[in-house]
């Protein structure tokens, strides 16, 4: 369990930046010349984009954003301008909710899934049950192109038909499984129910919280379960080890944790949205918003992996609340921050009644504010939302670490 999938997991980490610096470069040009949407985006972004703190200069690119630019240029281009191969050099496209399309590549392995069931216990020589879905998706294809590139034989079971997949098992005898927490949790019981003997030992899953109590039942009933985080748009981002302290980042994206609303990282340890940049040529997605919470966590994993940790999920970073008929979202607090350095965290709070809501700005800030700094944030923030609220001054340190820049405190009762 503790040998790497490959050399790169264990890189010096210095060696490492190097490498995906240099990498990033490269993709940020290749982005602007291969695609029509970030010629448009990055067309004032720098020659030579090759550090973190340059990267960090670029826009951010969310789903809504994505999915605006598809649905625009659907009849000519249905990847929105932001893909680097259309049909034919695409092997197959996927529908994710929204409706959003996404091209697969012909590269073995183009997920990047195999590196995280290698930590999961995964060996070649071994039968996987995949129960993710192979239709519309790509969460199925995502799973088994991993497996097939470790050696592993895949049987699809897909989603639903549970007697069916129960039966499958019984027969074919699988070592490992791949699909959601919930599932496996209503295969194992219906196990236990009819007095069927699963050959589960290892798991990867992935698509919903994994919490340790679930773990710790599952690892009761013989199965050793690691989690990873996935996207449709991206594929692999971070995966669990035998440390089971956080979740290794892949060694094919860059990660970054912003504020929420903005495109501003976050201190380490702070809670923020996960932006990830793809080295993927095909689809090359820089700074992609995916809209969830997490936080980077400080050293290296004790499994021997250098590369930088994340906590995992910590909840939805697109965050939004509607007040007095109008819609207030986190990147108009995004807004309000760039507007206004000096401040540390935010948090709108709404608090009232029905019919009677009240909007506070809790702010932080070092030492005093300044004479008159109350009066220009409330007329920020009226200028930006279209509402007025009151502002109130906080020390560092006053607001939660949990990323929330909206917190709803009415009462509907």
């Amino acid at each position: 369990m503790n040998e790497f999938y490959d050399a790169l997991e264990a890189r010096d980490p210095a060696v490492r930046e190097q490498a995906q610096m240099q990498a990033l470069a490269r993709q940020v040009q290749h982005a602007r010349s291969s695609t029509t949407a970030f010629a448009e985006l990055l067309a004032d972004a720098p020659a030579q984009v090759d550090s973190r703190a340059l990267l960090a200069q670029l826009p951010v690119t969310r789903k809504h954003e994505l999915l605006a630019r598809q649905q625009a240029g659907r009849a000519s281009d249905p990847f929105g301008g932001f893909a680097a191969i259309g049909w034919g050099a695409a092997r197959r496209v996927f529908q994710s909710p929204g409706t959003l399309y996404e091209p697969e590549g012909a590269r073995p392995d183009y997920w990047r899934v195999a590196r995280a069931m290698h930590a999961a216990g995964f060996r070649a020589g071994e039968l996987l049950h995949n129960s993710f879905s192979y239709h519309l998706t790509p969460a199925g294809s995502l799973m088994e192109t991993g497996a097939h590139a470790i050696g592993c034989t895949v049987f699809p079971g897909g989603v639903g038909n549970t007697e069916l997949q129960l039966q499958a098992m019984a027969e074919l005898r699988p070592q490992g499984y791949v699909g959601t927490p919930s599932f496996l949790k209503i295969l194992l019981d219906k196990a236990a129910e009819s007095g069927q003997d699963l050959t589960l030992r290892k798991a990867l899953l992935s698509g919903e919280a994994f919490p340790p109590s679930l773990r710790d039942w599952m690892a009761e009933r013989g199965v050793s379960a690691y989690q990873c985080y996935a996207t449709a748009d991206i594929g692999l981002v971070a995966y669990e080890t035998a440390a089971r302290e956080g979740l290794v980042v892949d060694e094919g994206v860059i990660v970054e944790i912003v504020r929420p609303g903005s495109g501003e990282p976050v201190a380490e340890g702070e809670v923020g949205e996960l932006v990830v940049t793809t080295l993927n040529p095909d689809y090359p997605l820089i700074r992609f918003g995916t809209g969830d919470l997490s936080a980077v966590l400080p050293g290296a994993c004790p499994s021997g992996r250098t590369n930088q940790r994340i906590k995992g999920w910590l909840g939805r970073a697109d965050q939004s609340a509607k007040v007095r008929g109008m819609f207030v979202h986190a990147t108009q607090l995004g807004e309000l921050g760039r507007r206004f350095p000096m401040l540390g965290r935010l948090r709108l709070r709404v608090e009232g009644e029905m019919a009677q809501d009240r909007m506070t700005l809790l702010a932080e800030i070092e030492g005093a504010a300044p004479e008159g700094l109350a009066e220009q944030l409330a007329q920020a923030l009226r200028d930006i939302t279209k509402l007025r609220g009151e502002i109130s001054f906080l020390a560092p340190g006053s607001l939660p670490n949990d990323g929330r820049v909206i917190e709803d405190a009415r009462r509907y009762d």
